[in-house]
């Protein structure tokens, strides 16, 4: 079975809200935002956590407490498991030019959300449509 964050090329389960994403496309997916492709879905993540980073969620405790609310998710789990598969400390302050770290986090990320290792190639492709978060 393929998970829903793949069939939608949104490998983080972005929420339908009002901001339109390059990429975007109408899909049948009520709660989900779909994309055209599965890069464009990890660009919006990046384009998404670069926003939060300006909000001042700039921790992965403080990123997925926000990405996935303990009224819908088991939150700590989810951190627990992005900092284990990231490798990176989970108050580890964030800037918008620590794109290694994010590129991490969003494969991290896609696991939790999907039960399937991602494709880091379609990560960094989605990462290099994006010019918000920077890779030193």
């Amino acid at each position: 079975m393929i998970p829903r964050g793949y069939k939608n090329n949104n490998p983080l389960n972005i929420r339908h809200h009002s901001d339109k994403f390059q990429g975007e496309v109408s899909g049948n997916d009520k709660a989900f935002k779909t994309f055209s492709s599965m890069q464009y879905g990890y660009r919006a993540a990046f384009v998404m956590l670069a926003r939060y980073n300006t909000l001042g969620w700039n921790t992965i405790e403080k990123i997925i407490s926000k990405w996935a609310p303990p009224c819908e998710n088991d939150t700590e789990k989810y951190i627990v498991n992005v900092v284990k598969w990231s490798g990176v400390p989970r108050d580890k302050k964030l800037t918008t030019a620590n794109g290694a770290d994010y590129i991490l986090i969003v494969a991290a990320m896609s696991y939790m959300e999907n039960g399937k290792n991602a494709n880091i190639l379609e990560i960094r492709a989605g990462f290099k449509l994006q010019d918000k978060i920077k890779e030193l």
